[in-house]
């Protein structure tokens, strides 16, 4: 059977102007992450990246540990497909209904870095709206239309594939969840309990035989957990 490894990008930049930019832990994570995968003596046929810089920047410095042991490194492709949902943009949009049930929302999404645990709180009952898809706004990106989407980047991998290849997808927590949604067929709601406890670089393996996918192995974070440093432990 051939293997898809989904990866989450490093820790991103959370509370920075600028989220889509990986911190010095998030880069010491995508190094980690390489030099553990050519550990493992995995080669991959392919490599595919949604388009943000976190996912690009965790792919390319994850493979830099390839090349500084001269191992073979397939060329980085990009797939939209596998980026995030657009968060800022459903919290715009979903927010203003959920103020008059949680007056102080604003502030505290606006002051996230120093509010973490509101933050989430918050962030969990807005994507439980998105979810629900009855407070959609024109324009908006739905649930649905996300899983479509990343289901389409997982339909051209899979076309492209034989049953031996193993192809490393360099993505996002959502972008996971979805996978986990169609793929296991447990309900929108349950995957995204287990989005919340997704790991920064963690290994999430699928197995495929065709159009066949099976779910093979869920958060996998050893590359992290054997250096017993628990700062390179995110979740963002």
């Amino acid at each position: 059977m051939g293997s898809i490894y989904l990866i989450r990008h490093g820790q991103a930049s959370f509370g920075a102007d600028d989220y889509d930019v990986l911190s010095p832990i998030g880069v010491e994570q995508a190094q980690v992450l390489g030099r553990h995968l050519a550990d493992m003596g995995l080669v991959f046929d392919r490599c595919i990246a949604g388009d943000l810089r976190r996912q690009q920047h965790t792919a390319t410095a994850a493979f830099d540990q390839y090349r500084t042991l001269g191992l073979p490194v397939p060329a980085l492709e990009t797939d939209s497909a596998f980026n995030e949902f657009d968060a800022d943009a459903i919290i715009r949009a979903l927010l203003p209904d959920l103020l008059s049930s949680e007056p102080d929302a604003l502030d505290i999404l606006r002051n996230a870095a120093q509010n973490r645990s509101e933050f989430q709180r918050i962030f969990a009952l807005i994507i439980e709206r998105w979810l629900a898809g009855t407070y959609d706004p024109p324009g908006l990106e739905s649930w649905l239309g996300f899983v479509e989407r990343v289901q389409g980047g997982l339909q051209r991998i899979l076309e492209l594939a034989d049953n031996t290849q193993k192809i490393a997808v360099f993505t996002s927590g959502g972008t996971i969840t979805a996978l986990l949604h169609l793929i296991t067929r447990m309900p929108a709601a349950q995957a995204f309990e287990l989005n919340w406890q997704i790991v920064n670089t963690s290994l999430n393996q699928l197995k495929f035989r065709g159009r066949e996918v099976a779910l093979a192995s869920f958060n996998s974070h050893t590359h992290l957990q054997l250096l017993k440093a628990p700062q390179l432990i995110t979740f963002r």
